[in-house]
């Protein structure tokens, strides 16, 4: 596939998304000193943004990383004591290896992928054990299931812990509102449906979580948020950030504002209704393997995982498509070759999905005939 196809809405991967032009063309822009008035103009450019993406009043972090390293962040910097984390897809348990790896007592919560926990599980694991933190995966990209993060925060607070809430296919496609929720830590990153080139990561963080933090040891320095909080009340990062990112977001935030939040979320949901009525189509056709596999009621707006036959893999299926010109993904971990993801998200609009869906339909047919 070459590099104009994928400026006309061919990517349908389910992150990194497709860029427009504009956000690539600005990365080119020469560089500048990140300890200077001109970076910190471009810092607090984007706070602006940031904080109407974020839906808080709260300043938002900007991390030269991959949203890995503020999952990270959010452990060492949650107050001491034990973890308690909700898995239900791979990059949720993701979230609990990091707790582990960071030498937290760790407790998982786990339902089978593509299904959620519910706010009565996550009560009654909460009254077994005393938790500082619950981590929670809000859209879970390896399955496509969307969590009440709302709830589940609540119901941590109500337990004495706080929230880590990993939105990396959430935030800017499906409804998160970081003050309204009482969130007390939320995250994403640039290249899901923000639709950045990777490489920036995102989160917001109330001041009893920074303040708290202050006093929790072993917090490391580089995704040390005490750091990223005090740097950025001077429009600064704590280390030196990825100049050229930075331009792109400033050229591509505004113009996600610009449409509007309540806008945006609408036209993932159209997307995401979509696709779900193609499948029900495939069904009718082909059989009941075809199938979305996150329940109704519990999907994320932004990527669907949708089960396949047994009788070809997602990875043949994959290619097909993409010698048609189309980027689809597999599934992932486990549902690698059971499962094909479509991320609906991003800038891309309903009728150039459904001409994605119009390509996996031909090879589908190819392939179950």
């Amino acid at each position: 596939m070459t590099a104009s196809l994928l400026t006309q809405g061919t990517f349908f991967f389910p992150g990194p998304t497709e860029v427009r032009t504009e956000v690539l063309a600005a990365m080119a822009r020469p560089l500048i000193p990140h300890r200077g008035k001109a970076f910190e103009a471009l810092y607090a450019g984007l706070q602006g943004p940031l904080q109407t993406i974020f839906f808080t009043k709260r300043p938002v972090y900007v991390s030269s990383s991959s949203a890995t390293g503020l999952m990270e962040a959010g452990v060492r910097c949650a107050p001491e004591g034990r973890v308690l984390s909700i898995v239900n897809g791979a990059f949720s348990a993701r979230f609990a290896a990091i707790a582990k790896a960071c030498g937290r007592e760790t407790d998982v919560l786990e339902v089978p992928y593509g299904e959620i926990a519910t706010l009565d599980m996550v009560k009654d694991a909460l009254a077994k054990q005393r938790y500082a933190a619950v981590t929670v995966a809000h859209s879970e990209t390896s399955t496509g299931a969307l969590h009440d993060v709302r709830g589940i925060a609540a119901l941590a607070h109500d337990a004495g812990a706080v929230a880590l809430v990993d939105s990396v296919t959430g935030i800017g496609g499906a409804e998160l509102r970081f003050d309204e929720w009482e969130l007390d830590y939320a995250l994403t990153g640039s290249q899901k449906a923000l639709a950045l080139p990777p490489g920036l990561a995102f989160a917001a963080a109330t001041p009893a979580f920074i303040d708290a933090a202050k006093s929790t040891a072993r917090r490391g320095l580089y995704f040390d948020l005490v750091e990223f909080d005090a740097y950025g009340a001077k429009n600064q990062t704590p280390n030196t950030p990825a100049i050229n990112l930075f331009y792109a977001a400033a050229e591509q935030l505004p113009a996600i504002v610009a449409e509007g939040m309540e806008a945006r979320w609408a036209r993932h949901r159209r997307m995401a209704e979509l696709t779900y009525a193609w499948v029900d189509d495939l069904r009718a056709k082909h059989g009941d393997a075809f199938g979305v596999l996150a329940r109704a009621g519990a999907r994320t707006p932004t990527v669907t995982s949708i089960t396949i036959p047994t009788t070809f893999t997602a990875s043949t299926l994959v290619k097909g498509v993409a010698e048609r010109g189309f980027t689809i993904g597999n599934g992932y971990g486990k549902n690698r070759e059971t499962t094909f993801r479509i991320g609906h998200m991003g800038d891309h609009s309903p009728d150039r999905l459904v001409e994605c869906l119009s390509v996996c339909s031909e090879v589908i047919r190819e392939l179950a005939a």
